[in-house]
């Protein structure tokens, strides 16, 4: 069962095709714009929509042709219809309808956030529900209770910015190149992660919460004073002990879900799922609870159509179809 997957929500123009049986990527084409929203130091919208119109009819040619496969051969399109930018996101919506009504092929709608979940069964196509998964990217963070395939209930979530965000915004500030968190995650290693006393992200109480605003302001604000006093930034220290303080927060919270919980499985994914320092912490808090951990290869943790692709197959298989009123959605 081939599907075509798209997927549009931010800043990467991605189109793949999977085999939904197997779990095998038979392509997965990713265009970036990172050059281009380098120049502002983020992502900017408009030009975000129409990198998106120049691009995805190309990408969804050269996805076919790199499978092998046409058109035809394709059993379902999957597209991201929420979350995210909805100018980016309404043009990967309405090309994958007007492809799958103009050659009639069943379209299903994708949830960004499930689908970053759906790449570790790209990763590992044993992976089975029920398990725990910790979603990490620039726009979301959240511990999702995965009961099957379609099935996410939250049981915590940021009660503000997500921790990628979190890590750009710093990186950016003390001079990182865009996107700041690759940038940042090597640096950390260069330096004291207890040079800086830093406030938890992890919200004090009952619940498996965050909140990266306060860490922020509180590392914006000994950046600012430390220049106003005209001192040197060791941006190596300021790395490691900010590094050091979103993922510690975020393991605590993972020890207590899986020891809350009682699961033994969990998943990493999102485009900071690529942290190294991310990685091992959730790595050994998983060894601890006697859990086994997935996390999808670098390629997969970042948007791309794989995981859209994946997500849809599922729910190709529910019969969850939509037909030419679907739209887009900036929220989930």
């Amino acid at each position: 069962m081939l599907i075509l997957g798209m997927e549009s929500s931010c800043d990467e123009t991605s189109v793949a095709v999977i085999d939904g049986e197997t779990r095998k990527i038979l392509s997965n084409i990713v265009a970036s714009q990172v050059d281009v929203h380098r120049l502002y130091g983020g992502v900017v919208p408009e030009i975000a929509s129409r990198a998106h119109i120049e691009t995805i009819s190309k990408i969804t040619y050269e996805a076919l042709d790199s499978a092998g496969v046409t058109i035809s051969d394709i059993g379902a399109i999957a597209v991201t219809a929420n979350p995210g930018l909805i100018g980016a996101l309404l043009v990967g919506v309405n090309f994958a309808k007007s492809l799958a009504f103009s050659r009639n092929i069943p379209l299903v709608a994708v949830n960004h956030v499930k689908a970053h979940a759906a790449a570790a069964y790209l990763a590992d196509p044993t992976l089975e529900p029920p398990f725990l998964a910790l979603i990490v990217s620039g726009g979301h963070t959240s511990i999702f209770e995965v009961t099957d395939h379609r099935t996410f209930n939250t049981i915590g979530s940021t009660r503000d910015d997500a921790a990628g965000e979190a890590f750009d915004k710093i990186g950016r500030v003390i001079g990182m190149p865009y996107p700041g968190g690759a940038a940042l995650d090597k640096l950390a290693y260069e330096g004291d992660p207890t040079a800086l006393k830093l406030p938890s992200p992890a919200l004090l109480g009952d619940n498996l919460d965050f909140s990266f605003s306060g860490i922020k302001t509180a590392a914006l604000n000994y950046i600012n004073s430390e220049k106003m006093k005209g001192g040197e930034l060791n941006t190596a220290d300021i790395a490691a002990s900010y590094t050091k303080a979103v993922v510690d927060a975020l393991a605590k919270k993972c020890d207590i879900a899986l020891s809350r919980t009682g699961y033994r499985r969990m998943v990493l994914a999102g485009g900071v799922a690529a942290n190294s320092h991310l990685r091992a912490a959730i790595g050994k808090i998983c060894d601890k609870n006697g859990a086994d951990l997935t996390v999808p290869p670098i390629s997969l943790c970042g948007d791309n159509a794989a995981m859209v692709a994946m997500a849809g197959y599922f729910e190709y298989v529910a019969e969850c179809f939509s037909g030419t009123e679907l739209n887009a959605s900036a929220n989930d």
